[in-house]
């Protein structure tokens, strides 16, 4: 019983420790609320409307399909770099990666993910 008594201890000071941390953030900080900096920052304009506007999820989309691919050429980089030395079983491999990236890229134009207008 005294090892979860242990862990309920380590448990109970992370809380504590953290808990801590929030009262004294809040004692500390400078609190000077009015108007101009309750407002929202949009690049120095005002604010036009509600901040809840209905959004376009193609946006989203298009975004982690530009994060996939770019992602995906971090790991080109190195086998790049050290073609020479990895043999002919790694450049198999890397055709069968990039033919999975193409695959996925060609769902992803047939589906009308990548048209940015509609």
């Amino acid at each position: 019983m005294s090892e979860y008594l242990a862990i309920l201890m380590f448990i109970a000071a992370g809380i504590a420790i953290v808990l801590i941390t929030f009262f004294v953030a809040r004692l500390v900080r400078p609190h000077h609320p009015y108007p101009a900096k309750d407002m929202n920052y949009e690049c120095a304009e005002e604010p036009i409307g509600g901040a809840w506007i209905q959004f376009n999820n193609r946006f989203y989309i298009f975004a982690l399909i530009f994060v996939l691919f770019d992602v995906e050429v971090v790991f080109l980089f190195p086998w790049a770099v050290a073609f020479g030395q990895l043999g002919l079983f790694a450049l198999v491999e890397m055709v069968v990666f990039i033919l999975i990236l193409f695959f996925g890229l060609y769902y992803a134009w047939r589906k009308g993910a990548l048209k940015w207008v509609s």
